[in-house]
Protein backbone atom coordinates (compact mmCIF):
# COMPACT_ATOMS: atom_id res chain seq x y z
CA UNK A 1 0.00 0.00 0.00
CA UNK A 2 1.23 3.86 -1.00
CA UNK A 3 1.61 5.45 1.65
CA UNK A 4 0.73 9.05 1.55
CA UNK A 5 1.45 12.86 2.60
CA UNK A 6 -1.69 15.24 2.73
CA UNK A 7 -1.07 18.77 2.21
CA UNK A 8 -3.55 21.47 3.05
CA UNK A 9 -3.80 24.88 2.30
CA UNK A 10 -6.23 27.15 3.95
CA UNK A 11 -8.02 30.59 2.44
CA UNK A 12 -6.24 32.89 -0.22
CA UNK A 13 -2.97 30.41 -0.88
CA UNK A 14 -5.29 29.77 -4.26
CA UNK A 15 -4.28 33.36 -4.83
CA UNK A 16 -0.65 32.88 -4.52
CA UNK A 17 1.79 34.29 -7.47
CA UNK A 18 -0.87 37.48 -7.32
CA UNK A 19 -1.25 38.00 -3.47
CA UNK A 20 0.69 40.17 -2.46
CA UNK A 21 3.97 39.02 -3.91
CA UNK A 22 6.46 41.01 -1.86
CA UNK A 23 4.98 38.81 1.14
CA UNK A 24 4.31 35.60 -0.18
CA UNK A 25 6.26 35.13 -3.03
CA UNK A 26 5.53 34.51 -7.06
CA UNK A 27 5.56 30.91 -7.07
CA UNK A 28 1.91 29.91 -7.14
CA UNK A 29 -0.07 27.14 -5.50
CA UNK A 30 -0.21 24.89 -8.76
CA UNK A 31 3.89 25.15 -8.68
CA UNK A 32 3.98 24.39 -5.28
CA UNK A 33 1.46 21.56 -5.06
CA UNK A 34 3.68 19.74 -8.30
CA UNK A 35 6.75 20.39 -6.08
CA UNK A 36 5.90 18.39 -3.86
CA UNK A 37 4.03 15.57 -5.88
CA UNK A 38 6.78 15.61 -8.01
CA UNK A 39 9.08 14.72 -4.91
CA UNK A 40 6.99 12.25 -3.21
CA UNK A 41 7.07 10.47 -6.48
CA UNK A 42 10.71 10.01 -6.36
CA UNK A 43 10.10 9.00 -2.84
CA UNK A 44 7.78 6.18 -3.69
CA UNK A 45 4.74 8.10 -1.66
CA UNK A 46 1.56 9.88 -3.08
CA UNK A 47 0.95 13.53 -2.12
CA UNK A 48 -2.43 14.67 -2.26
CA UNK A 49 -2.94 18.42 -1.65
CA UNK A 50 -6.36 20.42 -1.07
CA UNK A 51 -7.13 24.02 -1.01
CA UNK A 52 -10.13 25.55 0.16
CA UNK A 53 -11.30 28.75 1.64
CA UNK A 54 -13.86 26.73 3.65
CA UNK A 55 -13.12 25.28 6.91
CA UNK A 56 -15.45 22.73 6.51
CA UNK A 57 -13.49 21.02 3.28
CA UNK A 58 -10.68 20.94 5.46
CA UNK A 59 -11.92 19.30 7.75
CA UNK A 60 -13.78 16.83 5.49
CA UNK A 61 -10.54 16.36 4.25
CA UNK A 62 -8.71 15.72 7.33
CA UNK A 63 -11.60 12.92 8.10
CA UNK A 64 -11.22 11.29 4.99
CA UNK A 65 -7.68 11.19 4.61
CA UNK A 66 -5.79 11.80 7.72
CA UNK A 67 -6.90 8.39 9.13
CA UNK A 68 -4.87 6.75 6.29
CA UNK A 69 -2.00 9.45 5.86
CA UNK A 70 1.89 9.23 6.91
CA UNK A 71 2.08 13.24 7.70
CA UNK A 72 -0.11 16.02 7.14
CA UNK A 73 1.53 19.35 6.14
CA UNK A 74 -0.83 22.37 6.70
CA UNK A 75 -0.73 26.04 5.73
CA UNK A 76 -4.17 26.99 7.77
CA UNK A 77 -3.84 30.54 6.35
CA UNK A 78 -6.32 32.57 8.02
CA UNK A 79 -7.49 29.58 10.05
CA UNK A 80 -4.12 29.32 12.33
CA UNK A 81 -5.74 31.80 14.33
CA UNK A 82 -8.93 30.93 15.04
CA UNK A 83 -9.87 27.23 13.37
CA UNK A 84 -11.17 25.05 16.08
CA UNK A 85 -12.94 23.10 13.89
CA UNK A 86 -10.25 22.18 11.76
CA UNK A 87 -7.54 22.41 14.80
CA UNK A 88 -9.72 19.43 16.63
CA UNK A 89 -10.11 17.47 13.19
CA UNK A 90 -6.26 17.36 12.96
CA UNK A 91 -5.91 16.63 16.86
CA UNK A 92 -7.68 13.07 16.06
CA UNK A 93 -5.44 11.55 13.84
CA UNK A 94 -2.40 10.58 14.49
CA UNK A 95 -0.40 11.18 11.86
CA UNK A 96 2.53 13.97 12.29
CA UNK A 97 1.73 17.37 11.58
CA UNK A 98 3.94 20.26 10.35
CA UNK A 99 2.73 23.58 9.94
CA UNK A 100 3.81 25.79 7.31
CA UNK A 101 3.58 29.53 6.94
CA UNK A 102 5.42 31.35 3.80
CA UNK A 103 6.03 34.38 5.61
CA UNK A 104 7.75 34.62 8.95
CA UNK A 105 4.29 35.59 10.99
CA UNK A 106 6.04 36.21 14.04
CA UNK A 107 7.83 39.67 12.30
CA UNK A 108 3.93 40.69 11.29
CA UNK A 109 1.25 41.84 12.95
CA UNK A 110 0.88 40.26 16.52
CA UNK A 111 -2.59 38.73 15.91
CA UNK A 112 -0.93 36.29 13.27
CA UNK A 113 1.57 35.17 16.43
CA UNK A 114 -0.87 32.84 17.82
CA UNK A 115 -1.63 29.58 16.16
CA UNK A 116 -4.53 27.49 17.27
CA UNK A 117 -2.76 24.55 15.29
CA UNK A 118 0.76 24.63 17.06
CA UNK A 119 -0.05 22.91 19.63
CA UNK A 120 -0.56 19.58 18.34
CA UNK A 121 2.01 20.15 15.13
CA UNK A 122 5.25 18.34 15.37
CA UNK A 123 6.97 21.54 14.30
CA UNK A 124 6.48 24.78 12.30
CA UNK A 125 8.18 26.19 9.77
CA UNK A 126 7.53 30.00 8.74
CA UNK A 127 9.27 32.41 6.53
CA UNK A 128 11.13 30.22 4.60
CA UNK A 129 8.83 31.05 1.48
CA UNK A 130 7.20 27.87 -0.93
CA UNK A 131 10.43 25.86 0.22
CA UNK A 132 8.89 25.60 3.83
CA UNK A 133 6.83 23.08 2.25
CA UNK A 134 9.02 21.12 0.96
CA UNK A 135 11.56 21.10 3.66
CA UNK A 136 8.35 19.79 5.85
CA UNK A 137 8.03 16.81 3.14
CA UNK A 138 11.61 16.16 3.64
CA UNK A 139 11.13 15.54 7.20
CA UNK A 140 8.28 13.54 7.21
CA UNK A 141 9.74 11.16 4.49
CA UNK A 142 12.73 11.32 6.84
CA UNK A 143 10.66 10.26 9.65
CA UNK A 144 8.65 7.14 7.17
Amino acid sequence: MTKTILVLHGPNLNMLGRREPHIYGATTLAEINEALEQRGKAAGVEVICIQSNHEGVLVDAVQTHGWTASGIIINPGALTHYGLSLRDALAMVSAPIIEVHLSNVYQREAFRHTSVVAPIARGQITGLGWRGYLLALEWLLAEL
